[in-house]
């Protein structure tokens, strides 16, 4: 399976982006999607996830109640609508995958995840 990231961009503080992350090659129906950042000078961090059967998702704190991943099966693609947008946000944002249905508590760790797509860069600014 190869993932590719499209969507980024530069949007002003309090905007919306929707993020895509095309799946090929593969099917991702026994699967855990996820998504990472990485800002300039920091280690990339975790930003969401969940199984693609869509029985558990997790985000982190710094994103909850602003951000949320979906999937669209159909076309096997997911998604990170990322809303009330902040100047810390931005980053270069990676799509991840395991061929693997993970817990709650193993969704956050990118050591968990073995597909990785390219990353799209995200710049929050006035």
């Amino acid at each position: 399976v190869q993932l590719q990231a499209s969507g980024g961009g530069l949007v002003q503080p309090g905007g919306s982006l929707r993020l895509s992350c095309a799946a090929s090659g593969g099917t991702l129906s026994s699967s855990t999607v996820g998504w990472f950042r990485q800002a300039q000078g920091k280690e990339r961090e975790f930003v969401a996830a969940m199984r693609w059967n869509g029985s558990t998702t997790r985000y982190s704190d710094s994103v909850r109640g602003r951000f949320s991943i979906t999937r669209d099966r159909a076309k096997n693609t997911l998604y990170l609508q990322m809303n009330s947008l902040k100047p810390e946000d931005t980053a270069l944002y990676y799509c991840a995958a395991t061929q693997r249905n993970l817990i709650h508590s193993s969704l956050g760790y990118e050591t968990n995840y073995e597909i990785w797509g390219q990353g799209t860069q995200v710049t929050v600014s006035s």
